[in-house]
């Protein structure tokens, strides 16, 4: 279901970001990815997010992440690196979430995880669960 006409939606107040690859929703504590079909989440994609994340958020902030896997895409899992990188530049990146919505997705979440050196990562097949559960890292911190 998409972020955006689930009910959470109207439980947390979001920034709507719009991008020719996806949709992303940059709440108080978290952010919700929604990338369309068939993208390649390529490096050059992630610098122009991290771009409207720091435009948008205040140096320093504590942040979950949260892709909502409603199509299915590609991701060179090599990039986390590069982004946990970066995020610790501008603030701390709590963890990340990947909703899931069958096997293959969830194949491919648990090989980012794998990769991902710094942040957990959280595969799950519930928005709300992601949600719960990147909210519960700050409580923890």
């Amino acid at each position: 279901m998409k972020f955006e006409s689930s009910p959470l939606s109207k439980t947390y107040d979001f920034h709507k970001v719009e991008k020719p690859f996806g949709n992303f929703y940059f709440c108080e504590k978290f952010i919700v990815a929604e990338l369309n079909a068939g993208v390649h989440f390529n490096w050059s994609k992630i610098e122009s997010i991290l771009f409207e994340i720091s435009n948008f958020y205040t140096e320093g902030i504590s942040l979950g992440y949260i892709t909502n896997r409603i199509n299915s895409y590609s991701i060179n899992p090599h990039d986390w690196a590069k982004v946990e990188s970066r995020m610790r530049g501008f603030g701390n990146m709590l963890g990340s979430a990947i909703v899931y919505y069958n096997k293959m997705m969830f194949m491919n979440a648990s090989l980012e995880q794998r990769f991902s050196k710094a942040v957990k990562i959280y595969p799950t097949q519930s928005l709300e669960e992601a949600i719960e559960w990147v909210l519960s890292l700050e409580k923890d911190k």
